[in-house]
């Protein structure tokens, strides 16, 4: 009852406001450039199924790759700073400018280092959105320990490597778990968009604007309806990643 409970408000939400969507159009008369009916965005995903599923693979790949890169570089990041305070202080504002950067002036100027059937630049312009909330959650992690344990460590003389890897990263989880929340959906986000600038034309971005081009916006919104299938993917399983490391903190929930 409490998976039905906190299941079915939403899922009936989502089915009224797609109902009222196909009413609005239907009866408005609305034109498929401004806005296509959900029953002929449908039609089309499932017509386009093989070609949404090849693209969502060739996305999710790029995006998958740059998670797990901009998460270790950001870990490993958060690490030394919080063992090191004057790098804390470079560090911080060099993460706040990775930060910064938009998309749409990062994956063209990468775009152009490498070749252009190259997947390289779309999983670093992926890697760099996710390393900056990894980074900035496990940097606060790591520096909220509770003091009996860092009292503890410094009476067995426990070298700051040892410290960081036995109390400061395992106590650090639930906040690097909430930055990888963040970026699992923002890595989906930065592979798609890196891909409208050009490179191997095989992702979701690619087709959504080629799709476009061709006025063929049921289609176009049939990828993005798949994007945010991946999206949402990626979500699931960074939260199901996140129980399976952290059992007892879903216990102490229930």
């Amino acid at each position: 009852m409490r998976w039905v409970r906190a299941v079915l408000p939403p899922v009936a939400v989502g089915v009224l406001a797609i109902v009222l969507w196909e009413v609005a159009v239907t009866a408005g008369r609305i034109a498929p450039f401004i806005l296509p009916a959900p029953s002929a965005i449908w039609a089309q995903l499932v017509e386009q199924r093989q070609n949404v599923w090849e693209a969502a693979l060739a996305s999710g790949t790029n995006a998958l790759i740059g998670l797990v890169g901009g998460t270790v570089v950001g870990v490993l990041a958060a690490m030394a700073s919080s063992r090191f305070r004057p790098l804390s202080e470079v560090s911080l504002p060099f993460a706040a400018v990775l930060n910064a950067l938009p998309i749409i002036a990062l994956a063209p100027i990468l775009n152009n280092m490498f070749e252009s059937t190259s997947s390289i630049p779309r999983r670093l312009v992926a890697a760099i959105i996710v390393f900056f909330p990894v980074f900035i959650n496990t940097l606060r992690g790591l520096r909220e320990v509770d003091p009996i344990h860092h009292e503890l460590m410094h009476t067995y003389a426990a070298s700051g490597w040892t410290f960081a890897v036995k109390v400061r990263l395992p106590s650090s989880l639930p906040h690097v778990f909430t930055g990888l929340r963040q970026a699992s959906s923002l890595a989906v986000i930065a592979a798609v968009v890196a891909e409208y600038f050009g490179g191997l034309q095989n992702g979701l971005g690619s087709r959504i604007t080629s799709a476009a081009a061709f006025t063929a916006y049921p289609r176009a919104w049939a990828f993005v309806v798949g994007a945010c299938l991946l999206g949402l993917v990626f979500y699931l399983t960074t939260l199901l990643v996140e129980r399976l490391a952290m059992p007892w903190r879903t216990r102490l929930i229930a």
